[in-house]
């Protein structure tokens, strides 16, 4: 275990070189004195020494200075840095751009362009997940007298249309009993729930009119289990050319990771956890990412998480100001998904 001495090092050594790009200086008489660290610049050094030996700092190869390592900037998430606090005009700004969304499409849109702008990142916003929506409502429309729409509106705002063609004429008194009976059983159930709840609905209607009931409800629930909930949103990859230097090598590899939906997914995690979660360097198993840090939290219209948004960019990340602003985000995109 560290000393509260190094670890205050550490903590100042992250912060100088996020803040300037430069590489600080060995027992620096300006860090000792910018921070407050209370000791001589060579109890400065010593303690450099220290965290070098121990793999929290390393010396790149262009530079007497020192820069963290990934080690070092976990040790600096997991005990030194606090979620900055979004400011009073920052939290008013999130919410009215947020509000002006007239769809989820929309929603998920402005998010992605908010996050990139608050952080300076690549913003990454997974869509709410089907699986673990509950439903709103089922709407039922006559398009002819045996087509029929089906629009299904889950409790996030997403909203899934299916045109069925049904196997015999169905009349409008016939489509409005459905309907009603439909949504008595299913609306503010989740979707797991629902095959157990229809499966006898047929035989509430005429002969003549359960073939076209089951072929009704056949599409509901095709609907339900369809994979469609796996679609992201990214924006703000340009952000990732400010920092060209950031990347040993080249940026190629972490766009071509960008492109890949599959890695970005596992990136953000499982979207039924709210938690906030800071992925370092080369604790993404995908190698073209080694060089980036993800932070990622889930989002959602009540406890649960029903998806997850997050940011993409550097190791050399404003922790602190992206863990805030990612918080705050999901927060209030949460708030108007329970309002919508």
């Amino acid at each position: 275990m560290l000393s509260e001495r190094r670890l205050e090092v550490l903590r100042a050594i992250v912060q100088d070189y996020v803040g300037t790009d430069e590489p600080v200086a060995v027992g620096s008489k300006a860090l000792t004195e910018r921070h407050r660290l209370g000791v001589s610049p060579a109890t400065v050094r010593n303690d450099m020494a220290a965290l070098e030996d121990e793999g929290y700092i390393a010396q790149p190869h262009t530079s007497a200075g020192r820069i963290p390592t990934d080690k070092g900037y976990r040790l600096f998430v997991d005990k030194l840095a606090g979620v900055k606090p979004m400011t009073g005009p920052e939290r008013r700004a999130i919410q009215n751009f947020l509000d002006g969304a007239v769809d989820l499409d929309d929603v998920v849109g402005r998010t992605v362009r908010l996050l990139a702008q608050l952080t300076r990142q690549v913003a990454v916003v997974q869509y709410p997940s089907l699986t673990r929506s509950t439903v709103r409502h089922v709407e039922l429309l006559s398009l002819a007298p045996a087509r029929v729409m089906l629009v299904l509106i889950t409790d996030t705002g997403r909203v899934e249309q299916r045109m069925i063609d049904c196997p015999a004429p169905f009349g409008e008194t016939s489509l409005a009993d459905l309907r009603a009976r439909l949504n008595s059983r299913v609306a503010g159930r989740r979707f797991a729930d629902v095959p157990q709840l229809v499966q006898d609905l047929p035989d509430a209607f005429e002969a003549e009119d359960r073939g076209t009931v089951a072929t009704v409800l056949s599409t509901l629930l095709e609907t339900l289990v369809e994979e469609t909930e796996e679609r992201l949103m990214i924006g703000g990859t340009a952000n990732l050319t400010r920092f060209g230097h950031d990347f040993p090598l080249t940026i190629r590899p972490v766009l071509e990771a960008l492109e890949e939906q599959v890695v970005l997914l596992k990136l953000l995690g499982e979207a039924g956890d709210s938690s906030m979660t800071v992925r370092i360097g080369h604790e993404n198993a995908y190698e073209g990412l080694n060089s980036t840090s993800v932070v990622s939290v889930g989002y959602g219209s009540g406890d649960e998480a029903v998806a997850k948004l997050g940011v993409v960019g550097p190791t050399r990340m404003d922790y602190p100001g992206t863990m805030g602003a990612v918080r705050a985000v999901a927060r209030y995109v949460g708030q108007i998904l329970a309002e919508s």
